[in-house]
Parts: C-alpha cells; sequence; structure tokens
C-alpha cells in the first residue's frame, strides 16, 4: 500500500474515533441526567427526553436528510447529460417537505404527546392496522441505511485504496454502538460533528477542483456544450408529468418518516418542533449547493488531461460515483481526504438515525403496545437494544450481498408515499375515518403502486398507465439491453390520492352501513364502528380495549426540563406558551 493510502487510512480512522468519542459522551452525559430526573429510559432513548433545543435539534434534523444519497445523488444528477440540475430535485424537494411538515404536521404530532410516528395510527385504527402501517416503513428505514452503506463503500473504494466491505462493516459497527449506548442523544451531538464535517470537507474541496487546469468555466458550460450537455439541463414536455411525479414524491414522501417523526416528537414544544423545521429545510438548500458544483466540475471537465483517463465517468457507468472521483482526480490529496470524512460523515449520520427509528418503531408499537403493555421501562430499553443491532445488521449485509439494494430503496420509499402519507393526513385531520377505509386504503395503494412496476428491480407492470412506453436500456448490474416498460404518466401520485380518496369513502361507507342497521353489528370484526364509537362516549382514563390503543394505554409524557449540557443546547422556557395553549401542552389527551 503506498504513503498516500496510509494518510487516507489515518484520516478516515481519526475522523470515526471522533465520531465514536462524541457519541459516548453524550451517551454518559445524559444517561446521568435523566437518573437525577427520573426520566424513563425507554423515552429517553427514543425522544431524548423531549429537551432537545434549537442549535442541536437543527443540526440532527438537517444531518438526517443530507446523507451520503443525498449530496451523491445530487451532484450525480447535475453531472449527468440529458438531466442536470433541472432533475436534481432533492434539495427543493427535501426543503419543501420540512417546511410543508413543519406547517401541518409537527404541532398536532408534538402537542399530543406521541412517542412515534405509529401511535395516533394505533390510537385511532388499533394494534393491526399499525402493524401493517410498520411494515412499510420498516422497509424504508433498513433499505436506506444499506443504500446508503452501500455507497459509502463504493466512496472508500474510489478513494482509498482498501476492502469495500471491510469499510461498510467498520462503519456500520461504529454507528451501531454508539446508537446502542446511547440512543437518540448520541445520534444528535454526533449529527453536530458529522454536519460540520460535511459541510467544511465539501467547500474545501471545490475551490481545488475548480481551480484545476483540466476544468473549464462552469458558467460556461451551465449554457453551453463543451464537453458534453449543458449541465443547467432541460425538462422535456414529455417528461413533464415525470417530474411532477417525482417532486410531489419527494416534498411530500419526505414527511411521514419516523427518522423525521422522531425529531420533531424530542423538540422541547410544539412551537420548537416547527421551528426546527424550518431550520432543517434551509440546511438542506445550504448542504446541497457544494454538491451541485461538483456535479457542475464533473461536466465541465476534460477527463482526458486527468489522471482518470479519456473515457469520461458517464461511459464507464460511474456517473453515481463523480463526487468522489473529482475529489479524488481534481484535488489535491490532503482534500480528497477532507471530502472522504464528508462523505462518511453524511452517510453515518443517516445510517444511525434510520435504525434508531425502526427500532424505536419496533419497540413500541409491535412489541409494547400490540404484544407486552405490561412490559417494564428496564425490559423495552433490552428490546431497543437488540433491535438496533438486529436491524443495523441487517442493513449492512444487504449493503454488502444485495445488488439491488437501491431498488428495494426506491420501491419502499414509494410505497412510504403511496401508503403511509394519505393515512398519516387522514388520522390527522379527517374525522370520521376508521379501520375498513384504513385498510381499502392500504390495498388501493399497494396494488396500485406495485401495479406500476418497477425498473431497477426488473419487475415488470400489470397495469399498464396512460402513456407508457417502451424503451432500451442497460441493466445497471448485468451490463445487457433489456427492453423496459416506463410509465411517463404520474402514477405513483394517482396511488397516493386514491389511497387518501379510498380510505375516506370505505371509512364512511362502514360507519353508514353499521349505525343505519344495514350491517348487524357482529360484522363489525375489526370493531371499528360501533366499537370505536362507544369508546369515544365512555370515560378514557379508565376504558382499555382489546384491539384499540387509547392514550390511556399509551406511555406517559414526561418532558424534561433541565438538562443543561451547554447555554446554546438548552431549551428556553415554553411553560407559559404552553399553558395558554391547552392543545399545546405535551400532557393534553385527546382521542380523535
Amino acid at each position: 500500500m503506498t504513503g498516500i493510502h496510509v494518510e487516507g487510512l489515518a484520516a478516515i480512522a481519526l475522523f470515526y474515533v471522533l465520531i465514536l468519542a462524541v457519541g459516548i459522551w453524550a451517551a454518559w452525559k445524559n444517561k446521568h441526567a435523566g437518573e437525577a430526573e427520573g426520566t424513563d429510559r425507554s423515552e429517553t432513548i427514543m425522544v431524548g427526553g423531549r429537551d432537545i433545543g434549537l442549535f442541536v435539534g437543527g443540526f440532527t434534523m438537517t444531518a438526517t436528510w443530507v446523507g451520503g444519497g443525498y449530496i451523491n445523488g445530487t451532484a450525480e444528477y447535475v453531472y449527468l447529460p440529458g438531466y442536470g440540475l433541472a432533475w436534481a430535485q432533492a434539495p427543493f424537494g427535501y426543503a419543501l417537505s420540512l417546511v410543508v411538515g413543519g406547517l401541518f404536521f409537527a404541532k398536532p404530532m408534538r402537542s399530543r404527546g406521541y412517542v412515534t410516528m405509529l401511535d395516533p395510527f394505533q390510537q385511532k385504527y388499533g394494534k393491526r392496522m399499525g402493524g401493517l402501517l410498520f411494515i412499510p416503513a420498516l422497509m424504508g428505514e433498513i433499505f436506506w441505511s444499506a443504500a446508503i452503506l452501500s455507497a459509502l463503500g463504493a466512496t472508500l473504494s474510489v478513494i482509498i485504496d482498501i476492502n469495500i466491505k471491510m469499510s461498510v462493516v467498520i462503519s456500520a459497527c461504529i454507528a451501531i454502538f454508539y446508537t446502542l449506548v446511547g440512543g437518540l442523544y448520541s445520534v444528535a451531538y454526533t449529527d453536530v460533528v458529522q454536519l460540520f464535517c460535511i459541510f467544511l470537507g465539501l467547500w474545501v474541496s471545490v475551490p481545488f477542483a475548480l481551480s484545476n487546469p483540466a476544468v473549464s468555466d462552469i458558467k460556461i458550460s451551465a449554457v453551453k456544450e463543451i464537453y458534453q450537455a449543458p449541465w443547467k439541463g432541460n425538462i422535456k414536455r414529455e417528461d413533464a408529468w415525470v417530474w411532477i411525479d417525482n417532486f410531489c414524491l419527494l416534498m411530500l414522501g419526505g414527511i411521514p418518516w419516523q427518522v423525521y417523526f422522531q425529531r420533531v416528537l424530542s423538540a422541547s414544544s410544539a412551537t420548537y418542533a416547527q421551528v426546527l423545521s424550518f431550520i432543517a429545510a434551509a440546511g438542506c438548500l445550504v448542504m446541497a449547493v457544494p454538491s451541485v458544483m461538483i456535479g457542475a466540475i464533473g461536466a465541465s471537465t476534460d477527463w482526458n488531461q486527468t489522471a482518470y483517463g479519456p473515457v469520461p465517468p458517464k461511459e464507464r457507468d460511474q456517473a453515481d460515483m463523480i463526487l468522489p472521483i473529482v475529489l479524488q482526480y481534481l484535488c489535491p490529496p490532503f482534500v480528497s481526504f477532507f471530502g472522504l470524512g464528508a462523505v462518511s460523515a453524511a452517510v453515518m449520520s443517516s445510517a444511525d438515525s434510520s435504525i434508531l427509528s425502526a427500532s424505536s418503531m419496533f419497540a413500541r408499537n409491535i412489541y409494547q403496545l400490540a404484544f407486552r403493555q405490561s412490559a417494564s421501562d428496564t425490559e423495552i430499553v433490552w428490546v431497543m437494544r437488540v433491535t438496533i443491532f438486529v436491524f443495523g445488521g441487517l442493513a449492512t449485509a444487504m449493503a454488502l450481498l444485495t445488488g439491488t439494494v437501491y431498488g428495494l430503496w426506491y420501491l419502499s420509499s414509494d410505497l412510504v408515499y403511496v401508503i403511509i402519507f394519505p393515512q398519516l393526513i387522514s388520522v390527522l385531520f379527517v374525522k370520521g375515518t376508521n379501520t375498513y377505509g384504513s385498510v381499502a386504503a392500504y390495498v388501493f395503494g399497494l396494488i396500485l403502486r406495485i401495479g406500476g412496476g418497477e425498473p431497477y428491480l426488473s419487475l415488470p407492470p400489470f397495469i399498464y398507465y396512460p402513456g407508457w412506453q417502451i424503451e432500451d436500456r442497460i441493466h445497471h448490474l448485468t451490463g445487457e439491453v433489456e427492453h423496459i416498460v416506463v410509465q411517463k404518466f404520474p402514477f405513483k401520485t394517482v396511488s397516493m390520492l386514491a389511497s387518501f380518496l379510498g380510505n375516506v369513502a370505505f371509512s364512511y361507507l362502514a360507519k353508514y352501513l353499521f349505525e343505519s342497521g344495514k350491517l348487524l353489528p357482529k360484522y363489525d370484526f375489526l370493531d371499528a364502528v360501533l366499537a370505536q364509537h362507544s369508546i369515544e362516549n365512555m370515560d378514557k382514563t379508565t376504558l382499555v380495549n382489546r384491539n384499540t390503543i387509547v392514550l390511556s394505554e399509551m406511555a406517559p409524557v414526561k418532558p424534561r426540563l433541565s438538562v443543561q449540557l451547554a447555554a446554546t443546547f438548552t431549551r428556553r422556557d415554553t411553560l407559559a406558551e404552553e399553558d395558554s395553549s391547552p392543545e399545546d401542552s405535551p400532557n393534553h389527551e385527546t382521542l380523535d
């Protein structure tokens, strides 16, 4: 191994030791603070005792979105001919997602004292429906973690000639370990360090890459073809609906994720939860700027003048690695190591959040609320620790063994948008929806989305939407030309809308049939109409129903008010604000 590789390994090792030290420190500091105040350990792990302030909260929410896929994917689309900046939708889509989430979803979720995103579903639709909705939520988190771990291994192999599998395993083990010992606190405080490393690493690299003799003026190449099509890109008329469909998926489908609501629910008040969302939206846009510039630099480079060789990355099927390629071949070695640290930080900041989110939903919504409502706090903590290890191991194994991990991620993120988002709107804002409507919505969304096919998984469609075409594409794994069906119709958004309307229609149909006597009470086998009507008219503090989880069965909300880590990290006093608005109070219990 050459000296440059040894230096790179030393830089990465130093970065990983720093991250691990911060994670362990955060776990130790807050463990003692939690014990002093008597806060439930499980709640501390899941939502940080609900005292995450604006500084740490803003960093951790931004870092959750600014992952390896975010910075690599943004650079890739800006670089790719035929796409360009016009198709780099993630920065604007996710930023608007956070704005919409802050405006409409953060306040009702935080003010009602939920612990996970699935709580309102189980409260209103019952334990079984909560279990069904857990499936796409879990798939999204696990496949996302696997995808970004896989990308990290490939990135490390470009800049430092080390074994991909070893780099993935080491990175995953470190993220799993500090998440295991510290929960949300370790994740949040390591996110502060990681986001700083991303910002510094990428911005340090940009001036060096721009000044490389092989790079032409990116202002000119944005609108004029030099080495390839202009990187500004354009949207063809026949692709307009696809562009709109994908943008809606990013903007609205970026909301119903546990990684987002874990930060919302950890905020010290409902107002803080909204402010955190707006801060993160601005942070996402700022953090995307260097990735856009690196993609533009890649499109403006005469690769024949570099050690990379005369064949550009797009012709070697390496467009997805344009960011580490630019760092490696257009920057000095010490600068490329800074950038490598940025990519590693981005991956770990997203992987740890996804693993913690998946384990939180399982421990609370599946294990505790569905099977073991009498479970002790210690028992829930151990279930979380085991599932953090299991889900982290599963994501790592998929990153190493599965070649279609990105295809699985695309499909699962679509299912989150098509299935969970319309259900979230229904459960929070539409009165009268019930389990029958929820089941119908789930089935409609699943069939309509799967029916459209998934080219990345070679999954053929069985529903041919208007405007479909057959195109020849090179398979990303085999390199062979294959004929695939391309859906030009915005079927993902249409599937989401059909799922929402199905929920409302079937809910009110079931309500009418049972309450009018057209269907006998014995046919209400989900206890979703007549039993729900009884719940709404009984004392909520004493009722325990077999299938429906009401707030009296949920873990109590105990906001912590006095964890003083640093002056900038602590919450402001919001008691007066919460007292003046009963619906904002975290102890205010309602049953829709």
